[in-house]
């Protein structure tokens, strides 16, 4: 019978055990998908503005149509992305042809004092700003999912019960280089 208590006892410890890894598992998972929904919902202002800031800037250099082209070209592939590295790359392709956009713009001095241009360009760099709010946020959160799927006991329990791996929403190289505009 103290056998029986003993096996039982060990059982309903390892049952609480793997309740806790899981459940522990499960609750980061949720905030690395919440993380993403964030990142999400800032792009989305971001595409928002971007017609705006094209069609602002058309008025004043119309000819410059190969840059407008490109801005809208990474804009459509940064909303169809399918996966995060799909996602990463379109953004990083976007970041470079916005930053086109603010370069053509420093040669036309009546664009930079417009109102509406100024508007525009201040409410991109307050999105900006929040989307790398929300990437260092996503990355954290990813970072600390990754780590419990890889440490001792977890990952005996994470493979079998679904847990992967995320990538990190990260910048190129090039994006961190200033923008050359020439004519």
């Amino acid at each position: 019978m103290t056998a029986l208590f003993i096996i039982l006892g060990i059982v309903a410890i390892l049952a609480i055990f793997l309740i806790a890894i899981y459940n522990g598992l499960v609750k980061i998972k949720n905030e690395v998908d919440n993380a993403w929904a964030d990142i999400d919902t800032q792009l989305k202002k971001r595409y928002d503005l971007i017609p705006n800031l094209v069609e602002t800037v058309k008025g004043y250099a119309s000819h410059e149509s190969q840059t407008f082209e490109k801005v809208v070209q990474a804009r459509s592939a940064a909303m169809n992305a399918g996966s995060i590295a799909e996602q990463q790359q379109a953004e990083n392709m976007l970041t470079g042809a916005l930053k086109s956009i603010f370069a053509l713009a420093e040669n036309y001095p009546d664009l930079k004092a417009n109102e509406n241009f100024l508007q525009l360009q201040a409410t991109l760099t307050e999105v900006e700003d929040h989307i790398q709010s929300a990437r260092r946020y996503y990355n954290a959160a990813v970072r600390e999912l990754n780590t419990k799927i890889e440490v001792f006991p977890n990952n005996m329990i994470a493979g079998p019960m679904g847990f992967s791996k995320r990538e990190y929403f990260e910048i190129e190289e090039t994006e961190k280089q200033n923008v050359k505009v020439s004519f």
